[in-house]
């Protein structure tokens, strides 16, 4: 269900008629952090690794150009938000959803930097270095807004409706 909406919500957005409405408004970002905080974080990894690379083979976006950098940040996001939400039990924390998905952003910010910057720097492949990861995030900021106001009302409501718990208890019947 989560690999249909990345592919489906990217294109909603182009759907706008806007040229870069991906870069602008970030809309395969949502569900891996959603997936990330729901569904734990191995799936929030592979969730991320899969995102892109399957929008890319269906959809040909992201282009073969950014597909290995973002496959890098989703699953960044996806696992970085699953290890919060979850092991470090923020879904328990008053605000838990939003410092999970900042701290979230700005991990897998970190780790498409670190990996843009070995591209440029180190094998010389024309990327804007840290330049690059910059305007990315300025351009992103629209998309960044969206993830911060319906991303942790998202998952709230799905998190508390208890659509996620098992039973505490199981008893046996003799």
């Amino acid at each position: 269900m989560a690999l249909l909406l990345i592919i489906i919500l990217p294109q909603a957005f182009h759907l706008i008629g806007m040229q870069q409405a991906g870069s602008v408004f970030l809309p395969m970002h949502i569900p891996v952090f959603i997936g990330g905080m729901l569904l734990g974080p191995i799936y929030g990894l592979f969730l991320g690794i899969f995102a892109p690379l399957t929008s890319f083979v269906v959809t040909g976006m992201p282009t073969a150009e950014r597909v290995l950098f973002m496959m890098s940040e989703l699953a960044t996001y996806g696992m970085v938000s699953g290890l919060l939400f979850h092991h470090f039990h923020f879904s328990k924390k008053k605000l838990g959803s939003v410092m999970a998905l900042l701290l979230s952003m700005i991990a897998g910010r970190l780790v498409y930097g670190f990996v843009i910057s070995i591209a440029t720097y180190v094998f010389g492949i024309p990327l804007g270095g840290i330049q690059a990861v910059i305007m990315a995030t300025m351009t992103g900021l629209p998309g960044i807004i969206i993830q911060l106001l319906f991303v942790p009302a998202i998952v709230t409501i799905v998190d508390r409706g208890g659509y996620f718990n098992e039973p505490e208890t199981f008893t046996r019947e003799a």
